[in-house]
Parts: structure tokens; sequence; C-alpha cells
């Protein structure tokens, strides 16, 4: 082989050397440039599932805090902002559950911006290694339901310590006048006057209970409003002749309206009774009926000493008097108000007041009415009935 061969294979296999290491060096810098992908947690789809049809608001967090799925309630309530978690504290708990495993629970006090604050219970566990699963229960109502439980039974409480130790002082004063026949009657008056508000008093707090605790709507039944307004005349009859007032009933006869008799008889009764309760002697109370864009509005009139302007709001709160110092002539309880307006809520209607301090009120109690389409029906269903009578 002569030199120059030997020159030429010597180049080539030294280029073919070179080559190579060029592409392995390649090879290895591609291989150190590439990172492994991370795997993304997914949601499993039977999660995702449950998720779609809970009544209750749920949450699945990954290991970055970032939402990866919430139910509709949880948007509705306000506990997802985005792709992360509203409250702090509940965030604070998912960090605390993904750390150690261990199931917690908390209640928190969510508040958001223009909107009432919200008390919520969280329950949050694991799922799985990376996720989390926050459940949340609103318990607003349920908080609310019991401070009015609670404020309720402080109230009567309260009212019930007034009489009672009335009824006991005078029972002491009787004791001690025994001698004193005028004394011992003058005393036995007041005993009677304190007894009957304790009575009335003990029967509004019960009344107000069973009304809270049946729905009218369940059952509901055609109700005469000639019928009711009868008797809310008569059960303040007595009342009124004491004092010499004339209740004047009028307006359109004959409506119906859909509901609970007892309960829309004790909503205008109440308002019969306290029309005559706060009017001066020799006045007269108006109540008048009339129909109005398919409800019906039952208005009693009064010439009493109105409310101020100031206090309206109010005064259908338990156990409220626009002037306490005027409750033990007139006997009011406070109660029978937010009687009327429980209610006209439950009947899917309103009460409305109009006041002048000085010159009376008028309050409007307004039901929805039996739809027209209905009566004609009840009326051929009559005819038939007195038809079949006449043979």
């Amino acid at each position: 082989m002569d030199p120059t061969t030997q020159a030429f294979l010597a180049a080539l296999i030294g280029a073919i050397v070179a080559g190579g290491a060029v592409l392995a060096w390649h090879v290895s810098d591609r291989q150190q440039r590439q990172t492994t992908p991370i795997e993304e947690p997914v949601v499993p789809p039977g999660v995702a599932t449950v998720l779609s049809v809970l009544r209750s608001s749920a949450v699945v967090v990954d290991d970055n805090d970032v939402v990866l799925k919430a139910s509709a309630p949880a948007y509705a309530l306000g506990l997802v902002r985005g792709t992360a978690l509203a409250s702090d504290d509940l965030a604070d708990l998912v960090r605390q559950v993904r750390r150690d495993g261990q199931i917690r629970e908390i209640e928190i006090q969510m508040s958001r911006s223009g909107m009432p604050s919200r008390h919520v219970t969280a329950r949050v566990a694991p799922l799985g290694s990376r996720l989390v699963l926050a459940l949340v229960e609103d318990r607003t109502r349920e908080r609310r339901v019991e401070a009015v439980r609670r404020d309720f039974v402080a109230n009567v409480s309260h009212e019930l310590k007034t009489p009672v130790g009335a009824i006991r002082l005078l029972a002491e004063a009787v004791h001690d006048a025994a001698e004193d026949p005028e004394a011992v009657k003058r005393f036995a008056g007041r005993m009677l006057l304190e007894s009957d508000r304790l009575s009335r008093l003990v029967q509004q707090v019960i009344e107000l209970s069973r009304l809270q605790g049946d729905d009218p709507l369940e059952a509901p039944m055609p109700v005469s409003v000639d019928d009711v307004i009868a008797v809310a005349v008569d059960t303040s009859a007595i009342d009124a002749d004491s004092k010499r007032i004339s209740i004047v009933t009028g307006g359109t006869a004959g409506l119906e309206i859909l509901g609970n008799p007892e309960q829309v008889t004790a909503a205008v009764a109440n308002l019969v009774a306290n029309a005559v309760s706060y009017s001066g002697c020799d006045s007269t109370v108006l109540v008048t009926t009339k129909a109005d864009n398919g409800n019906v509005e039952v208005s009693v009139v009064d010439q009493g000493i109105g409310i101020p302007e100031r206090e309206i709001d109010r005064i259908f709160e338990r156990f409220y008097r626009v002037d306490p110092a005027r409750h033990r002539s007139t006997g009011g309880t406070g109660l029978g108000l937010s009687i009327v307006k429980h209610v006209a809520a439950t009947h899917g209607g309103d009460v409305r007041v109009w006041s002048v301090e000085g010159q009376g009120s008028t309050f409007t109690l307004s039901l929805p009415r039996i739809p027209e389409t209905s009566q004609p029906h009840e009326q051929a269903n009559q005819q038939g009935r007195d038809q079949e009578a006449g043979r």
C-alpha cells in the first residue's frame, strides 16, 4: 500500500471517529436538556360525577391550591374565585390536611362585599395522594333560627315576669289589707286585669308557635272573607261596647281566598282587636274589603293614637310596643302584629300600614284571591246541589 493510500485511509478513519464523537455529544446534550414531564393530577371520573349531583358545596383542590373541580352550589355560595378558594381559612385547612392526611372540620363565617355574612361548616379530607376534597354546608339559616329562638325564649320569660310578679304583689297586698274591704276590692280588680293579661300572653305565644309549625298551603281550603270578618268583629264586640266604639264593615262581599281559615281569622281578629284597644271612647273602627289585581285586601281603619313614623318599621317585631307605657291599660302583648305578618307571609301575601300620630292608623292585609276560573266551577257545583235538593 503506497503512502498516499495510507494517508487517505487514516484521514477517513479520523473523520469517522470525529463525526461519531460529535454525534454522541449531541445525543448526550439532548438527553440532558429533556425534562421528565410532570403528571398533572386528574379528578377521578367518579368523583366528578358525584360532585355534579351534590346539593352541598364541594371543591377539589390540587397540590398547588388550584381548584380543579367545584359543584354549582360552591360557586353560588362564593367559595371559589377564579381557580382559587375565596376563603383564607378554608385554604389553610386544605393545606393542613394535605400535609398530614387527617380529616378536619371547621366552622367559618364568610363575608362578601355587599352581601350579608354566612355561617358555613367545612369538612376537608384527602382524596388520593395529591388531591384534597372540601365539603361545605351553609348553616346560616340554622344559626338565624337558633338566634330567633333564643331571643323568643328570653322575651317570653321577661314578659311573663311582669304579670306574674304583679299578681304576687297584689296577692300580698290583699293579704295585708284583709280588714279593708275597699282595698281588697281594688286589689282584686287589679289581679283580674293582670291574670287576663297573662292568659292573653300565653294564648298568643301558643298561637304563634302553632302558626310557625303549620304550613297553610299544604292543604289549602277556600276561605270566605265575609265569615272571617264576622268572627273577628264578634271577638272584639265586648271590648268595643265597653268603650262605646262602633265597628262598621263594608266593601266587596263574597270574596274568597285559598288558605287556612283559622290562621286568616286570627290575623284579621288581631287587627280588629288592636284597632279597638288603641282607639278612644265613642270612636269608629272601619273594616273594609276589596279585590285588587288578583288579591283580596282587608283594611282595618281606626281613629286611635296613631304610630310615630320612626316606629312604623318595627311594629311587626315580636313583643315590640309603640308606647310601652300604655300596654298596661290596653293589655297588649306585642305579639298580635307579628302573628298578622306571619300569616300574610305563609299565605303569599303581605301587610301594609299607614298611620299619622294622633289621627289613627290603617292596616291592610293583602292575600291572594282564588282564581276566577275556579269560581264559576264552584257556582255550577252549588247550582247542581241546589237542584238535587229541590227534587
